[in-house]
């Protein structure tokens, strides 16, 4: 890997630690709806609301409807906090000439949501893409790609920043250089996705991320 163009990031589990607030609020509804069969707040992880109303309520538009208004209020009052070192971590990378973008199965509506609490995340990204803008779900490749395409960058020359299973295949689908974060899933069941795997962004800068990622291939 000469040079490193673009960083590519998930948002929920990788910008933001929200991933476990998600696992309530998807666990009570599958509880509800599917009370016989567990764990299915964790196969969704990294998959559009479309996709997840398509595999689990499919033809059952009133709870479509009861699921929406139910999210966008847990939405609206969740906590967005920066998965720990994630903003100095992006500045280093943007000093260095990097390019960043939020590639996230998250819709605009949600993002609305997040831009009220947090302004300045749009300081922090030169480009965010949402479900709106692809057409395939994660492990999919195309939403990385299509990131990719926004900055004129080869798969080389991009690096992706993913915590679920779904998303660290989407990157490796893409032939990107994928970093695992072990927010979400244990380190080692994400190390066969991932070139490299770390706990959070503290003490992180382009450099050493870079030495990192060079050192695994």
């Amino acid at each position: 890997m000469e040079k490193f163009k673009a960083a590519l990031f998930d948002l929920d589990g990788v910008v933001f630690d929200t991933e476990p607030q998600y696992t309530l609020f998807w666990g009570s509804q599958f509880r509800k709806y599917y009370p016989e069969t567990e764990g299915l707040e964790h196969k969704i992880k990294g998959q559009t609301l479309v996709w997840i109303y398509d595999t689990y309520f499919k033809d059952m538009p009133k709870t479509q409807a009861d699921i929406t208004a139910a999210l966008d209020e847990f939405e609206k009052n969740m906590e967005f906090e920066y998965v720990k070192g994630f903003a100095d971590f992006v500045k280093s990378l943007r000093r260095n000439g990097v390019r960043t973008a939020v590639v996230t199965s998250s819709n605009r509506v949600k993002m609305q949501n997040v831009y009220g609490k947090r302004p300045e995340m749009k300081e922090l990204f030169d480009e965010i893409l949402t479900s709106e803008d692809f057409k395939e779900s994660k492990p999919s490749p195309e939403c990385y790609l299509t990131a990719a395409g926004k900055f004129a960058a080869g798969s080389d020359e991009c690096v992706v920043f993913e915590d679920s299973f779904n998303g660290l295949k989407s990157g490796r689908a893409a032939e990107m250089s994928v970093v695992g974060l072990a927010t979400t899933n244990g380190k080692d069941d994400i190390l066969p996705l991932a070139d490299v795997v770390i706990d959070n962004y503290e003490g992180m800068d382009y450099e050493k991320i870079y030495a990192l990622i060079f050192a695994s291939h």
